[in-house]
């Protein structure tokens, strides 16, 4: 692989006009850690034209392919004006064939915008689908709350008219909230606090996230938070965190709903994105929401047989 391509990639990215947020270098920067990323490119002349980029770790001499802590998607980049499926089938099989010698395992979540897997089935890759589920805010504000579900409506009416909204708190308190769940059943919270205030600083300092926390005027609990990022195409809800002992205040729904009107009127970006889940509890919240499916696709490579039987084993 060429020594250069991050550096590649990293100019590519400047000049990519729709590029992903999680596909960002400076994100990758923030999220591989345990490994390191690196990317495939294509050129046309002196131009790079298609990308994939990769989080590359190692365990017990295994080298393999994986999805980034708190990394939604990745996967296969094209320049707008390549994306035919002429080029498509082209293009994916090149960056099939960049792609690092002597690997165990493959295993990618492709950005929704890739609804062509052919050239890697083709290749002997599998393929799951999962689900986002997304709202679209190029409707009035009055249709998007008319088209969530009833009893979500009375919630944040009722949560309106006793919390207040504040985006002053530390993240101290999202990542207490993210991990009381957690320490009831006796785990550690699955994100470190150092490894999210890494990902808040650099989110800050490219103007892309903003932070909502639900709290008790009077008593000054609060009740719930979250952080929206976002980038030129979509705001992502991305990480939350709620009270369990407080969860009938209705916080949790009120702060999805302050993201929204965040996301349409001040961020002014199309879709708002849920960062859906395949849990049956997870997905009816969303859908509630009047938020609609998004497939896409995990891509996988099992190439060695004792990574096989290692995951199997885990199981």
């Amino acid at each position: 692989m060429d020594l250069n391509y991050r550096d590649l990639y990293r100019s590519f990215a400047a000049d990519a006009p729709d590029l992903p947020l999680f596909m960002q270098p400076w994100y990758l920067d923030v999220v591989c850690e345990g490994g390191h990323w690196d990317a495939v490119l294509i050129q046309k002349g002196e131009r790079t034209i298609a990308a994939l980029p990769f989080f590359l770790k190692q365990k017990l001499g295994w080298k393999y392919i994986t999805m980034p802590q708190l990394c939604k998607q990745l996967g296969p980049y094209l320049l707008p004006e390549y994306r035919s499926l002429k080029w498509e089938m082209r293009l994916y099989k090149d960056l099939i064939a960049q792609l690092p010698a002597g690997l165990a395992a493959f295993e990618q979540n492709f950005n929704y915008s890739v609804t062509n897997w052919l050239p890697f089935y083709w290749k002997g890759f599998k393929q799951t689908t999962l689900y986002s589920y997304i709202l679209s805010l190029s409707d009035s504000e009055a249709l998007i709350l008319k088209n969530i579900e009833k009893n979500y409506r009375q919630k944040i009416r009722s949560a309106e008219a006793s919390l207040n909204i504040r985006h002053d708190l530390p993240l101290t308190e999202l990542h207490r909230l993210m991990g009381l769940s957690f320490e009831r059943q006796g785990l550690k919270p699955p994100i470190a606090l150092s490894f999210l205030q890494k990902l808040y600083n650099a989110l800050a300092e490219q103007d892309c996230c903003k932070l909502f926390f639900a709290t008790n005027p009077n008593t000054h609990e609060v009740h719930s938070a979250a952080l929206l990022v976002w980038d030129r195409c979509s705001a992502y809800y991305l990480i939350s965190g709620d009270d369990p002992d407080l969860r009938a205040s209705g916080a949790a729904v009120l702060l999805k709903w302050t993201a929204i009107q965040y996301a349409k009127k001040v961020v002014n970006v199309p879709i708002f994105d849920f960062e859906g889940s395949m849990l049956r509890g997870v997905e009816q919240g969303r859908r509630d929401f009047g938020a609609q499916q998004r497939p896409y696709f995990r891509i996988r490579y099992e190439w060695s047989v004792l990574w096989k039987w290692g995951k199997l084993w885990r199981k």
